[in-house]
This record gives structure tokens, sequence and C-alpha cells, in this order.
């Protein structure tokens, strides 16, 4: 018997029981899944990090841990971590992201706000918008999320290209790693979409310095962490006209506060982490397989580096 522990919020419980069992069914493994275990008995945990368990040492018996969420930092800083952790890599989360991200590209590709706010008798013939193959488009961030993102604007034709720290090839997309790589993937780039994860290597890396390699009235679109974005300075580059507008979905501070900047910002569009999310159906289909593989003597997919914290 392996026993599973569902280490989330109430309402993730109820969304999740149904569709675990099901895919543990299907693998036919035999398994205990509950809200709440001993912990010397505990085999694998389902884990938020917004859950109550802040100390892993107490589970003695503990084989991984398997994240629900795409996002670890909150996690591998966990020096009470001992065993293997994998991210959730989920094609519902995916496809979400692809979704979002599209919607918001085009918002500003096509200059749609100047119509929806623009309703005012003037017909603005002058504003027939650019051809995506006239579009450079920048994604920092060539992960999962990053690299579908990616490939799906490139096939809609923008010329894409994609920053990531080690090196990665994508079909018709310009890849760049490094930090020598960075200013290439930066340089005279009309809109630029983050989707790295938060690490010490990428806190500000949207910054004064790097917001100067863009085009002139450049966009920033951040559905990945709040830090990577130096507020300050994303702040006086939207004051002073480099950049044109920002979309934000994710901040620092969760929920953001009321009286913040951003919300009163006539350049800034707020959204409330909401561009994805994992999938019930699907993300149980990818932890009820990682259990499977791990019973089996074969590696986590998605595992993490706990030292490179991603």
């Amino acid at each position: 018997m392996i026993n599973i522990l569902f280490a989330a919020a109430t309402e993730r419980w109820d969304q999740y029981q149904g569709p675990l069992k099901k895919e543990l069914d299907l693998k036919g493994i035999d398994y205990k899944l509950a809200k709440k275990l001993p912990a010397s008995e505990v085999d694998y945990i389902i884990y938020a990090p917004n859950s109550s368990i802040k100390d892993f040492s107490v589970f003695t018996n503990l084989k991984a841990v398997l994240n629900l969420w795409a996002g670890v930092e909150d996690v591998v800083k966990n020096k009470t971590l001992k065993v293997p952790l994998a991210r959730m890599v989920d094609k519902g989360l995916t496809q979400g992201m692809k979704e979002w991200v599209l919607g918001h590209v085009m918002r500003h590709h096509l200059g749609i706000d100047l119509h929806i706010f623009g309703q005012d008798g003037q017909w603005r013939d002058w504003s027939t918008p650019l051809l995506a193959s006239e579009r450079t488009i920048t994604i920092l961030g060539l992960g999962a999320l990053g690299a579908e993102c990616a490939n799906t604007l490139a096939k809609i034709g923008f010329k894409v290209r994609g920053w990531s720290l080690t090196k990665k090839s994508i079909d018709n997309v310009a890849c760049y790693h490094g930090f020598d790589g960075l200013e290439k993937s930066l340089f005279g780039s009309e809109i630029v979409v983050l989707l790295l994860p938060s690490t010490t290597d990428t806190e500000n890396i949207i910054n004064q310095k790097t917001i100067s390699f863009l085009s002139k009235n450049a966009i920033i679109i951040n559905p990945g962490r709040g830090t990577l974005i130096d507020e300050k300075a994303l702040l006086k580059s939207l004051d002073d006209g480099k950049i044109a507008h920002a979309t934000l979905d994710v901040f620092r501070q969760e929920p953001l506060p009321a009286d913040h900047l951003f919300w009163r910002h006539a350049k800034i569009t707020v959204t409330p982490h909401i561009a994805s999310e994992t999938k019930p159906s699907t993300a149980s289909q990818v932890i009820a397989t990682n259990i499977d593989r791990f019973e089996k003597g074969k590696p986590l997919l998605y595992q993490v580096n706990l030292d490179a914290g991603y």
C-alpha cells in the first residue's frame, strides 16, 4: 500500500480527489489517498506551497514531493526538503498559458486598445497594424511554458527570439542563452514575454539596463514571476516613454495591495494571477504517472534541480 498525502487547500481536495483516484486506479496502483495521514507512513506528498506543511523532516519515509504548481521557488528554499521534488508540467496549464500569452500579444500587436478606448468619432484609418512577420517578440524563459509560447507565436509568423540560462533549440526561434546572449535577445525587441523561474539569477532581469536594449515603445508582458521586474525601473521607463505598456499578471506581493501604483498607472494592465493554472484532470495524469514511474525505479518526470532552483 502506497500512502499519498494531499497537502493543499480544502477546495483543491474537492477538485482533485476524483481525478486523482481515477488516474491512480488506471495505473493499477495500490494506494491510500487522504488529506490526513500519520507522518511516518507517508510515501508521497502532493503539495501546494500554500499548504500548512513547512517541515518535511517529520515525514521519515517520504519518497518524493509532487508539486501542484509550475513554480517551485517557494519549495526549493525549504531546507527540510531532502527528497526528490517534481514540478508540475501539465498540458492543461500549458494550453492555458499559450492562450493567455497569445491574447495579450495580439492585443498589443493589433493596437486593439486604440479602438476600444477611441470611440470618439475620429476615423483612425492610419492605424492598420503591422503583419506578424514585421514584429519582433522575445520570450525570456524557454522551459516547458516558454518554449510552447515561442513555438505558437512563431507559427503565426512573428519574428521570435528566445532566451534561457542554458542552451536551447526551437524550430523557427532564434535562441540565445547565458548572460552574454541576453542583450542580443532583447536588442530592438518590440514585445517581451517573461516566463522565467524566480531565482537569484533572474531577479530584476528587467531593469534599467535591459530595458534600454528594447525598441522604443516596447511592450512588456509578465505571466512569469513578480520578482523578474525591477518595479522602479519599469515605472520610470513607462513615464519616460521608453516602454509603451506593461501587462502584469504576477507580483512580488499577492494579492496586489489596493494602494499599489500599478493599479493607478495608465500604461499598466493588472490581471490577478489568472494567466493559467493546473487543471485537475490533466495534472492528475502527471501525478499518477510520476508515482508509477518512481515505484518502478524510474526517475521522476520534471524533477527539480534543487541547487539551481528550477
